[in-house]
Parts: C-alpha cells; structure tokens; sequence
C-alpha cells in the first residue's frame, strides 16, 4: 500500500439526508453519498448540480469596487481614451488578457495588450510596462490575474497620469494599492459571496457588469466563455459554485465552438474530434499556452488567442508547442539536477520542506519543478534559480499545509512574494538564501502535522461491483467537470478475488492489469489497470493465489477499437 485510505463516511444526520434524496432522485445511494459530501441535500441544490445554469452567476457588482471599474470604464470609452489590457504570462494572466482584450475591442479601436517579460521584468505589475503605458499615452490600464500588491506601481502610474483597475485573486496585505478599483474576492472587506474566482474569471466579472450596465446582450460575453474555462482548469481554482457554472458552460464551447486560437492548439494537440475534458485542458492545452511564457514571451499565447484567422493561428500554436518541447527537455534536466542535490542531504529524512537553489536553472521551469517534488517527497517545496542578480522561485505545497503562511513568515528577508495556499512565488537578495532555508524549514516542521506528512488517498465511498452498470457511468459523469473541491470521486471495493484475467504488463512489468470479481458474486466481473504497482512480484503473486485484496480507484470509459467500456483505474491496492 502506497497511501494511507482516508473514508469519507456520512454522519447520521447525513445518511438520513442521503436516504432521502435517493428516494427522491431515484438514483443510487452510492450517488447521493456522493452529493450530500459535496453540500447537496435538497432536490432543487441536486437540480442545479446537474444542471448548473449561467442565470444563477453572481451579480458581478456585488464586488467591491465594480461600480467604481464600470465607471472609469465608460468615461475612458466615451473619451475615446487609450485602454492598456495587462496581465500575467501564465495560463490565467494571457486568457484573462485575451478575454478582456476581444470583449471590449468591440467597442474601441484603442486598445492594446501588454504582458511583461518573466525574465527581464518578472511577476507582476513592471516599471517598464507603466513607462510603456505613459510613452504610448495609455491613461487607463486594466490588469488583470496580478497587481493586488503593487502599492508602488500604482502610486508611480498615477504620477504619469495613469488610472489602473485591478482583477486579481490573489491574497492581499492589509493595505490595498491605490487604484481606481480593486477587484479582488479575496479582499478581507469583500461582499462578493464566492471567494475561488480565477484571475480571468474576475476579468469576466468586469466585462460582465459592463455589458450589464450598457445593456449588451450577454452571449457576446458567452462566447467567450471557452478562454474562462482553460483558466479555471489551468489555474487549479475550486470546481465549486460559480466557477462550476462558468467551467461547464466553457466547456461546451470549447468543444462546439472554440476560439480560432484555442482551435488551433486544440488541432496540435490531437484533440481534434474528441470530446475535451478538464484533463485535457490541464495536461495538454495549458501546458502549451504556459510554454509560451515559461520559454519565450506570453505576449505571443495573447496574439493566438486573440488569432482572427486560422493560418496565423495555426503558425502560433505550432511555435508555441514548440517550446512546450523545449520546455520539457529542460524541465526534466532541472528535475532531475534537483533529485540528485535533495538525495545528497544526509538529513533529508529529517526534514520537513525541501529548498533548492541552481543559478543555472530556467526560470521558467522551476515552478514545475517544484510541484515535481512535492509530489516525489511529499513535502513543501521551494525552487530557487538566478535572475537579475537575484534569487527568484516558485514554491508548491501538499495537501492541507497553507504554504502562503510559510512563505509570509519569513517577508523580511523577501524582496517579494505573492501566491496562495498551494502555490507561491518569490523573490529575494543572495544573501538571504541560506537564512530562507533555514527559517522556512522551522516554520514547517513546527506548524506541519503528522497527518500531513503522510500521502492519503480520500475515499468516498464503497462500492460493490455490480453496481457499476452504464446507468450508473452515466448518471455519475453529471458530477464532472472535475476539480479541485469536486475531485473525480475515488472508490473502494473490499474482498476482490482474481477471475483469472490479472496479470503484470508493460515493459518493465510495473504495471497490473485486472480482471475481478468478489467472493459472493463471481459472475459480476470488472476489468481494470493499476499503474506502477509498488512490489509489483509480491502482488501478482498474492492475487494469483486467489487471496483477496482491496482496491480503491476511480471509473473511466475506456475506448478499444471502437468498443467502450467502463474500466476501474486502481489508485491503491491492500494485500489481505
């Protein structure tokens, strides 16, 4: 077993609840456990679920300051003044920029984008994005996926004459900057009742309350709502309420009707014709957008996203996963470069968190990095490189552990930081690397739970074999799209025997394939794949010897030769 099994079991009162709505829905138990873990225990809350309408979205002025965004918003319209749409270089910041940007060059001719370089300007709101803004008569700049910590930048714009609206998601200090509005559901005054929106998704509630307010009808928003979701994926927000709504919807456009610049990607990608899902988005579509960013300029993610044509678009997303190529040649470089420096620590398995430092690696590849080897230790991670003469990196939590605290405990020594509770990024002098180590270690080891420390695997609930039926594949794919928050649900079945089809595959014979069945019932058979088993001899040769064994996993429609059918993928496996 590689994972300690946690069993999400209902309380009393929620197992009333579940009896209820299966009686009412007339679904499988198995499926109200699941919606009652999600905070669903009424038929009209079940409905919505399944059904999630854009009608039920926020009121976009419910965010502080939106009144005062949509004002300065029509004055700069109505005045014909110079916009500047800014954002950050990753997934979230160039959709949000995109969106922003295709929405309102409906209604002005004066507009521009602008996205900073990572390596000569770094994160954020620049010096030189302002001093671009000002040479170019820009008077009002919409930055979007940033800014929530640029006290600085704002006061320096406003002294060029510069007005800045700010849509950020990112937690905020005490002391907002100085901006015409800030848009921020994460502001600790905020009135907005869903608090998860990506960097993007506060751009949309901006050009939401706009259309609202100049009575534009809203699917000339909508169909925009496909850049929206590639950020909600991409940015690993909650799958929950709002964003729910706003990724279904998004994926329905991304699979009917997407952008020529998201189609562009999409044909690269081989997704041509297939049915996009959250996982494509995350693992092939994202990745190509973040390469742009990682190992050239964001800049250009932007030009194909706001593409006009689909020749132009196409000669960018080949560029473009281009250098998702190169990226990954050097991630696995720096990868691989940062296991060996961890293996060589002598007090590795002492230690709670894990920082690294090379000057030779690519800054655009640390943030992956880092979340490699968080995974790998399952431990805090922070990744550091060279860059203008400082240290600048990435930083990745594990489950449960609030890594913006750890990081923000230890501000003094930062020249700058920004993030949230399982990503951060940060900057800092040299000097001050070898006393960031030791200083974020202790925070760790001191605020880090055993609990934490140990990989789990959260369980909903238990399932028999026979009832995974289609009906019951069907009904359970209405809980996608899958997310943080409404994670794909994992299942655990107890006492599965061998039905004499399991065996070791693949090349090195790591990986289990199975064909089970229980005890009490061997005519139901299930078919299924484990991935890199753990003793992979040990365990064939328990099976094979018709012991039972338990097994946790989620279901997957598998697709062999035209033929479909439902396959378990096997997260874990206890020998009995």
């Amino acid at each position: 077993m590689l994972h300690k099994w946690i069993i999400n079991n209902l309380t009393e009162k929620e197992e009333l609840c579940k009896n209820e709505l299966s009686q009412k829905l007339r679904i499988s138990p198995a499926l109200c456990t699941l919606l009652v873990q999600r905070g669903i225990t009424t038929m009209e809350e079940a409905n919505n679920f399944f059904f999630p309408k854009l009608k039920e979205i926020h009121d976009p002025f419910l965010l502080n300051d939106m009144d005062k965004a949509v004002k300065r918003l029509n004055t700069a319209l109505s005045k014909r003044e110079k916009i500047l749409v800014y954002g950050d270089y990753d997934v979230d910041g160039t959709t949000a920029v995109a969106l922003v940007y295709k929405f309102l060059q409906q209604y002005t001719s004066n507009i521009d984008f602008y996205i900073p370089d990572r390596n000569d300007e770094g994160y954020g709101v620049s010096y030189k994005g302002i001093d671009f803004a000002a040479d170019n008569s820009f008077s009002l700049i919409i930055v979007l996926d940033c800014g929530i910590k640029a006290i600085e930048k704002v006061s320096y714009a406003k002294e060029k004459g510069i007005d800045i609206i700010i849509c950020d998601h990112h937690t905020p200090d005490e002391t907002l900057p100085d901006a015409v509005a800030v848009l921020d559901p994460k502001r600790t005054d905020s009135t907005y009742p869903y608090g998860h929106l990506s960097g993007c998704g506060v751009g949309f509630k901006l050009m939401q309350a706009f259309a609202i307010n100049n009575e534009i009808p809203m699917k000339e928003l909508y169909s925009l709502l496909d850049l929206l979701a590639v950020s909600i994926a991409s940015d690993i927000v909650p799958i929950t309420g709002e964003n729910r709504i706003l990724m279904q919807h998004g994926l329905k456009t991304l699979n009917s009707n997407p952008s020529l610049g998201l189609k562009a990607i999409i044909d690269v990608c081989d997704l041509k014709g297939k049915e996009i899902t959250t996982s494509d988005i995350v693992f092939k579509i994202g990745p190509r957008i973040n390469a742009s960013g990682r190992m050239s300029s964001g800049k250009e993610a932007v030009e194909l996203l706001v593409a006009k044509d689909y020749v132009s678009a196409k000669e960018k997303s080949d560029l473009i996963d281009n250098y998702n190529k190169t990226r990954k040649d050097l991630d696995k470089q720096a990868t691989d470069e940062a296991h060996r420096e961890i293996l060589k620590l002598k007090t590795l398995g002492e230690k709670s968190s894990i920082v690294v430092y090379n000057q030779e690696w690519n800054k655009g590849v640390i943030g992956i990095v880092a979340s490699r080897l968080s995974e790998q230790y399952f431990k805090p991670a922070v990744v550091l490189t060279l860059s203008n003469g400082m240290a600048t990196g990435s930083a990745r939590s594990i489950a449960g552990f609030d890594l913006y605290k750890a990081i923000d405990s230890c501000r003094d020594l930062l020249e700058n930081f920004g993030g949230h509770i399982y990503a951060a990024g940060l900057t800092l002098k040299l000097e001050n690397v070898k006393e960031f180590k030791e200083r974020f270690e202790d925070y760790v080891s001191k605020n880090i739970t055993e609990e934490q420390k140990i990989p789990q695997i959260d369980i909903d609930t238990e399932l028999s074999l026979s009832e995974i039926t289609d009906s019951f594949f069907d009904k359970l794919g209405k809980f996608a799209p899958y997310g943080p928050e409404n994670t794909k649900p994992i299942f655990v079945t107890y006492n599965v025997i061998d039905a004499n089809g399991c065996k070791l595959v693949g090349q090195d014979q790591k990986h289990l394939k199975l064909d089970v069945c229980t005890a009490d019932n061997r005519n139901f058979r299930c078919s299924g794949i484990a991935f890199n088993v753990e003793n992979p001899q040990k365990c064939i040769e328990h099976i094979k010897s018709k012991r039972p064994f338990n097994i946790c996993y989620t279901l997957e429609e598998n697709n062999f030769n035209g033929k479909k059918s439902i396959q378990l993928m096997v997260k874990d496996i206890q020998l009995i």
